[in-house]
């Protein structure tokens, strides 16, 4: 086994990137406070041709040296926008006939490994503040919640993790 070189990889450009057909998938994140969890969020929506990232409430916005750090450049190929308020967010993509999902631990959630998509339907994913997670405001006006089982003392994981975990998982279901 060899490691590829950069060269192999068939990395897109920039303006490869914008033209290409992207995952029905959006993110917003609300009053995210690290700046590397917002970087690396970036990144993770560059990986896998998301459609738009909306940043909401304190979450901050680009361009910023700490998002950098972790975006590596993310920010100029991810679409994106800011708005102070999570919630016209969540209803306008609703009117729009996206499914907005609350990433939280809520009553009668859907358990990531138990969650399956709808064909062809377009998929919004909110996460919430590191410490107090997904505003129950915000939880209100979602179509549903998935909560990723986990089995552990914590029972949280970081933003950027969950963010992965449930936009592979997604993704896979959307690319079968």
């Amino acid at each position: 086994m060899r490691k590829l070189e950069n060269s192999e990889l068939d990395r897109k450009t920039v303006n490869d990137f914008k033209k290409a057909d992207k995952t029905p998938l959006i993110i917003i994140l609300d009053d995210i406070r690290s700046l590397h969890n917002i970087g690396s969020v970036f990144r993770t929506a560059d990986a896998f041709l998301i459609e738009k990232i909306y940043l909401c409430g304190i979450t901050a916005t680009p361009p910023h040296k700490e998002i950098h750090k972790t975006a590596l450049g993310a920010t100029e190929t991810v679409a994106w926008e800011h708005s102070k308020n999570v919630s016209e967010v969540i209803l306008k993509l609703k009117t729009e006939g996206t499914t907005v999902l609350a990433v939280e631990q809520v009553e009668n959630a859907h358990l990531l490994d138990q969650f399956k998509i709808i064909n062809n339907q377009k998929y919004a994913l909110v996460f919430g503040n590191e410490v107090y997670g997904v505003s129950q405001e915000a939880v209100e006006l979602c179509d549903g919640c998935i909560e990723i089982p986990q089995l552990g003392t914590k029972h949280s994981l970081n933003i950027a993790v969950s963010a992965g975990i449930v936009i592979w998982d997604l993704f896979k279901q959307l690319k079968a």
